[in-house]
């Protein structure tokens, strides 16, 4: 059980260690190259990682059941409903607030960056643009913590005093 575990860790990690990477890079992003470029490129970023994001809430939830009999029910049901949040705020960020934000790009016509602060599409695009930062936040949160949840999951009541960490033949049996 503990291997299957650590798999689900590491799907775990590499989708949180991406959009940590990306909150970094889209900062990046906008100092380094044109803001309609920019935007481009950290919107396609965004749609592979909130679909990375449900897949793997998705396959975890899906592998949750593996072995659940001999885990807390507190905790696996705690679990869930945090990749279920995942899931959500994944979902929301591409499908609601992504194409909420491309509406209104597509009202104002002209590239992002020639549109006035004060215009009342540019304040709407930055208040959507917010709502789309904190949903990332929420998902971000909501895996940091299920990982917290896995990784201190305890699997045996009693483990033997020498055990071999490198014998894989208790890890599949039932």
């Amino acid at each position: 059980m503990k291997f299957f575990s650590d798999i689900r860790l590491l799907l775990l990690a590499v989708w949180l260690g991406a959009a940590i990477f990306f909150v970094g890079a889209a900062q990046v992003a906008f100092r380094v190259v044109q803001p309609e470029q920019a935007g481009a490129m950290v919107g396609q970023n965004l749609t592979i990682l909130n679909y990375g994001g449900l897949c793997v809430a998705v396959l975890l939830l899906m592998t949750s059941i593996v072995g659940a009999a001999k885990i807390s029910r507190f905790w696996l049901w705690v679990e869930r409903f945090l990749l279920l949040i995942l899931a959500a705020a994944c979902v929301v960020g591409q499908f609601v607030i992504g194409f909420w934000m491309d509406s209104i790009r597509a009202q104002m016509g002209r590239p992002l960056s020639e549109v006035s602060p004060e215009d009342p599409l540019r304040i709407q695009f930055n208040t959507v643009h917010q709502y789309s930062e904190w949903t990332l936040l929420t998902a971000m949160a909501a895996a940091l913590v299920v990982f917290f949840i896995i990784s201190n999951r305890k699997f045996a009541v009693a483990a033997p005093e020498k055990a071999d960490v490198y014998d894989f033949s208790k890890e599949f049996k039932a």
